[in-house]
């Protein structure tokens, strides 16, 4: 799942990456800038570079200057509606309202809306919204130029703006559904999946059997699992265990397995060691052989040898060994069937 912390914080490293490109940061700060970046990068764990994580993180086409830029309008716009008195609010009730357009603005309005819609099945989208602007002026109590205007701008894939008009054509009109349903798939496609299901939810009570919007809230509601699943992946056990202890016992078979090997080899040379099949192997063959050398090697690196002289009967054959009394053929092979292999065939005579 896309962490909210590491969208913004990739966000904010393609803000600073682009005032670097635009030149809005001075040429002796560009370097001091760059290393903060990383820093930022490597203490959240996002890697601007890397096409995946990018995919998942970015707010394309949204850039962070344009939400904080929406951001400062609602607070204005919130602040300046809170702070008006009771007596002035009372007052400034029917003024604060656009008033109604006459009947002919109307008709001019509507001329115009038609020319947007023209625009828009032309996929002119920039003349089309110059269009909806147009009628918004003539008439902003009529919901359905913002609607369309939201839509013009989804075209464009400007989901912030969409959002904007779908919101006021609300404001404008609670019971206007289509609005709902475009400013569900604007939040959908910026991936504010909850804010989505929400608008859908919204419009579905208006109109329960609205197949647009039961279609945008499945689709919401699908992606919100999604990356509740990936989450709890996330944070599982065993995403996060440590696989030392696994490794561990990887090497210890494989060093098992080694010294099988080894020991097999010896009791195979020693078989053939002499006639009769008697005899002790041919330590100067054994130590010029590369696969028993390499074998050896891997037992020494991963403990193997340590652990095979803590027995007792090991280390008595060592002993007798830097004493000069070889080990019988019988004794190597009752040391390789120890450890899984079984080589009392590899001194007999052989097919």
């Amino acid at each position: 799942m896309a962490d909210t912390k590491q969208r913004l914080v990739y966000s904010i490293i393609e803000f600073l990456n682009q005032s670097i490109e635009d030149g809005t940061v001075k040429a002796d700060d560009k370097e001091s800038l760059e290393v903060g970046i990383q820093c930022i990068g490597e203490a959240f764990g996002v890697d601007p570079t890397d096409p995946e994580q990018a995919a998942q993180l970015t707010v394309k086409p949204a850039t962070l200057k344009n939400i904080f830029d929406v951001f400062i309008k609602t607070r204005e716009k919130t602040k300046a509606s809170g702070a008006a008195s009771p007596a002035a609010e009372s007052s400034s009730a029917s003024s604060s309202k656009p008033k109604a357009p006459s009947p002919a603005v109307k008709a001019e309005a509507e001329k115009l809306k038609q020319k947007g819609n023209s625009l828009m099945t032309s996929k002119k989208y920039d003349e089309a919204i110059a269009k909806y602007t147009e009628a918004i002026a003539l008439d902003p109590t009529n919901p359905v130029y913002f609607s369309n205007r939201a839509a013009a701008h989804a075209s464009k894939g400007d989901h912030l703006s969409a959002i904007g008009d779908s919101e006021e054509a609300i404001t404008i009109d609670p019971n206007f559904v289509k609005a709902y349903s475009r400013l569900g798939h604007a939040q959908y496609s910026l991936g504010d999946y909850a804010a989505s299901s929400s608008a859908f939810e919204r419009g579905l009570a208006l109109e329960p059997t609205n197949a647009n919007l039961k279609s945008g809230l499945d689709n919401a509601k699908a992606r919100l699992a999604s990356e509740s699943r990936s989450s709890t992946q996330d944070r599982s056990p065993a995403a996060t265990a440590p696989r030392a202890p696994a490794a561990a016992a990887t090497d210890s078979a494989r060093g098992a397995n080694n010294l099988s090997d080894l020991l097999g080899s010896m009791g195979g040379l020693a078989g053939a060691g002499g006639p009769g099949g008697g005899g002790m192997p041919d330590l100067a063959s054994l130590m010029n052989n590369p696969a028993i050398m390499q074998m050896a090697s891997q037992l020494a690196s991963n403990g193997g040898l340590a652990s095979l002289m803590q027995d007792p009967s090991i280390a008595e054959m060592a002993a007798r060994f830097q004493g000069g009394e070889m080990p019988s053929q019988d004794e190597i092979r009752n040391l390789g069937s120890r450890f899984g292999g079984s080589f009392g065939g590899a001194g007999a005579g052989g097919a």
